[in-house]
């Protein structure tokens, strides 16, 4: 069994979460909180507005949303769990980012503890590090399956004092799901050790919904997940993330955000979001996507001058070589395709060759019918400008 007293900093395991106003009351006549009790400051206020209260300060702790959440995840649980999730197990963040870097602050030690990381990766892993002094260590996915070096990882893990395995599923930009017995097996690897395998799961609602790791919190004591709203739920502008945690380490999650990070606005929208009513929205939304990335997908596979997708089909969006007059996957030609589709034709995608194993690779996202036809009319127009 882990002991998390041996992965969570000795400054966290003793600290007393920030006491808000609204942790003792929430009606009456509130005057402690040095609130405005005029209200906001617009010259009109929606109907929406004023049931939000946005002069107040919102719900610390969200536990209503967090329940919801629960609620979808608990009804497709994955098959390697054994117990379901509570609020308890949530921890709420602007975006996953804010997760990212809670739980480096929380558990490495600066200039001392590690983390590591399976390239090609998610780059705000190195930037969170790299602003809280933790070092980066690397063990790359297995080429071409995109799957786990689980030897690998462990060596590295009983070498280096490494707290946090970071591990995308499905991968950025790979969009390749990590299975699942990987993941299980990864940590049922380390128990030995003073680690935390972290399963960040941003693009996990265009899988099969039990494919999430979410519901393995309360049966394996040292995984943790990642999820967020952006993707699936078209909710980027909100900026909810989500943390799934064992309850203890929950605990000091929550006692580390900051005690408002959550805003009215951002709970209100996501419990819409997350209700029946959206879940069906976002399950249209999704279907969708899918039907068009099948569709995008067969039409790179016609074009001259696009080769492999050398990732895979779990995610919004694809990763595709870019090919020179050899027929070879080329950066210097994908990043001329790259820069004219964006400045020239307004059409813009995304340069990864520069990443390990996608040498010639351009990302491109999952859009609607009318943009998807446009950026192959486009796309057909720069390939044979560049390659001549």
């Amino acid at each position: 069994m882990v002991k998390l007293e041996e992965i969570v900093r000795p400054n966290i395991l003793g600290l007393e979460p920030y006491r808000c106003a609204r942790d003792d009351f929430k009606e009456g006549v509130l005057l402690d909180a040095n609130e405005n009790t005029h209200g906001p400051a617009l010259h009109t206020v929606s109907k929406d507005e004023d049931s939000l209260e946005l002069n107040r300060y919102p719900d610390p702790h969200q536990v209503e949303l967090k329940q919801q959440i629960c609620d979808y995840r608990n009804a497709s649980p994955n098959p390697k769990g054994k117990a379901d999730l509570v609020p308890e197990n949530l921890c709420l963040g602007v975006g996953s980012d804010e997760s990212i870097d809670l739980l480096i602050r929380c558990t490495c030690a600066p200039a001392k503890e590690k983390m590591l990381v399976c390239p090609p990766t998610y780059g705000m892993y190195g930037i969170c590090a790299t602003i809280n002094d933790v070092e980066v260590v690397k063990v790359p996915l297995n080429y071409p399956s995109w799957s786990l070096d689980i030897d690998g990882i462990v060596a590295k893990v009983a070498a280096e004092p490494v707290k946090l395995v970071y591990i995308t599923s499905p991968g950025n930009p790979v969009a390749k799901l990590v299975d699942v017995n990987q993941v299980v097996e990864l940590a049922d690897r380390l128990q030995d050790h003073p680690v935390l395998v972290v399963v960040d799961e941003a693009y996990i609602d265009f899988c099969e919904p039990s494919a999430s790791c979410s519901t393995l919190v309360n049966t394996y004591d040292n995984i943790v997940v990642l999820q967020t709203l952006s993707k699936a739920f078209g909710l980027a502008g909100i900026r909810l993330g989500i943390t799934y945690a064992p309850k203890q380490l929950s605990r000091y999650l929550n006692a580390m955000k900051w005690p408002y990070n959550i805003s009215s606005l951002t709970s209100s929208v996501a419990l819409r979001a997350t209700s029946t009513e959206g879940l069906v929205t976002m399950k249209k939304y999704k279907d969708s996507i899918i039907n068009q990335r099948t569709k995008l997908c067969a039409a790179f596979d016609k074009l001259d001058g696009v080769g492999r997708n050398i990732g895979g089909l779990d995610a919004n969006f694809v990763l595709y070589e870019i090919l020179n007059k050899d027929g070879k996957p080329d950066n210097v030609v994908a990043e001329q395709v790259y820069k004219k589709l964006a400045v020239d034709n307004a059409v813009v995608v995304r340069f990864r060759g520069k990443e390990l194993n996608c040498e010639g690779a351009l990302r491109f996202s999952i859009g609607q019918q009318h943009e998807n036809d446009e950026l192959i009319k486009r796309l057909t127009q720069v390939l044979a400008e560049v390659r001549g």
